[in-house]
């Protein structure tokens, strides 16, 4: 059963073709003497001086002499540096007078196209700006549906205004007739949360639900996880079952949010279960659950289980060892005093260019040097000199300073 018992880039520019110069039989030799400059394609050009282009105002200029190419225009990448940019040196007047005449263009009659605009004056700061352009859609002969609310909703979550939130949830779909979706209440539940407004989360989504509009695994799994943070496990565990009652399966992210609590508690056994339970259902670890598994074995003082552990996720196919989990390994072998396993790990670990933080590689050659393995000590610190990028002069001297003491 799943239920908890209560114990356990400007990037891409068209292309466009170079004109074939064809030599007249009276001018061979001058046509093959002077061949003709390789012409750039005008809107190639166009997006590549967008990016390179640094002063506020020129770019200000250039992007408006191309407001009507359309390579500019629907370009998502050049119209999200252009306002970055522009904010970043606060012309915020400029980014009103392109984006304000963005909306009369017959692209305005598109959904998405002002759905853009909402967003991009969202990511200025300008959030007044976005509310009205969405207040102002019927102008641009453009139809408002649930996908431009949530895109103005998103946007007016940036002021944490609760109470401006709430009356934007509740008086604008009566009045637009707009039908809210699942996705409407992820972005509010998401945001309540982030605003530590547990209690209000849950109830949007009780309120969406008498509405007619399902709660999805991305709810539940919002909500779990705040709960856990919060250390309210009883609260965490009841919306699981609630979860599970409803029919709504739990996916990986959600086991993992139940895993990483667990182990937050030292409950590395019932981690393990959880994870063998995922398995059980169809729903295969990923590296972060066997990371969290591994570590809270570890930290529970069961080096042996989260050896087991580690030797069933190399077996795997699909998922092998990362970072984490070689940093995570090394360091409590060490502490565990397995210097030769610690080695071994480690020595795969970097021949990776995958590297564990320098207090670790010091205690793996503080530990190597003790029990007399100089060989090994030294092909680590070759391979501590092999990194990329390097690590600091200071770390290497800090790492070379045991040969020296020894």
């Amino acid at each position: 059963m799943l239920s908890l018992r209560p114990i356990r880039r400007f990037c891409h520019a068209a292309s466009a073709s170079v004109p074939v110069v064809i030599a007249s039989t009276t001018d061979t030799s001058s046509a093959f003497s002077k061949q003709p400059p390789k012409r750039i394609p005008l809107q190639e050009s166009v997006l590549s001086k967008l990016k390179a282009e640094r002063d506020p105002d020129k770019l200000f200029a250039l992007f408006k002499s191309n407001a009507h190419n359309k390579l500019v225009i629907e370009n998502r990448y050049a119209f999200e540096d252009t306002v970055s940019r522009l904010a970043g040196a606060n012309r915020f007047d400029y980014i009103e007078h392109l984006l304000e005449h963005q909306k009369t263009l017959p692209q305005g009659r598109r959904e998405g196209f002002i759905m853009r605009i909402i967003m991009l004056y969202g990511k200025a700061g300008m959030i007044k700006h976005a509310i009205d352009t969405f207040y102002d859609m019927h102008l641009y002969g453009c139809k408002r549906t649930v996908k431009s609310f949530n895109a103005a909703l998103k946007v007016l979550i940036q002021t944490r205004d609760l109470g401006a939130i709430e009356a934007f949830l509740t008086d604008l779909p009566p009045k637009f007739i707009l039908e809210l979706d699942t996705y409407t209440v992820n972005i509010v539940v998401k945001a309540f949360c982030e605003m530590d407004f547990l209690e209000r989360a849950y109830l949007v989504m009780v309120k969406m639900e008498k509405l007619g509009i399902k709660p999805d695994v991305i709810t539940y799994t919002t909500l779990i996880s705040e709960s856990y943070r919060k250390n309210r496990c009883e609260i965490g565990n009841g919306l699981w079952n609630l979860m599970v009652y409803k029919g709504c399966r739990p996916n990986l992210t959600t086991f993992n949010v139940r895993i990483q609590y667990l182990i937050s508690r030292r409950r590395s056994w019932q981690a393990n279960d959880a994870m063998l339970l995922m398995q059980k259902i169809g729903i295969d670890p990923d590296e972060v659950t066997y990371n969290l598994v591994i570590k809270g074995f570890c930290q529970a003082g069961y080096l042996e289980m989260a050896k087991r552990v580690y030797s069933s996720l190399e077996c795997r196919s699909e998922y092998k060892p990362n970072v984490k989990i070689y940093q995570t390994m090394i360091h409590y072998l060490c502490k565990a005093g397995e210097y030769n396993l610690a080695y071994t790990r480690c020595k795969d670990c970097m021949r990776r260019n995958w590297f564990p933080n320098v207090d670790t590689i010091h205690s793996l050659l503080q530990g190597l040097m003790k029990k007399g393995e100089l060989g090994k000590a030294k092909m680590i610190m070759t391979l501590v000199r092999s990194r990329i990028p390097p690590f600091t002069s200071s770390q290497l001297d800090s790492l070379q300073s045991i040969f020296l003491k020894s």
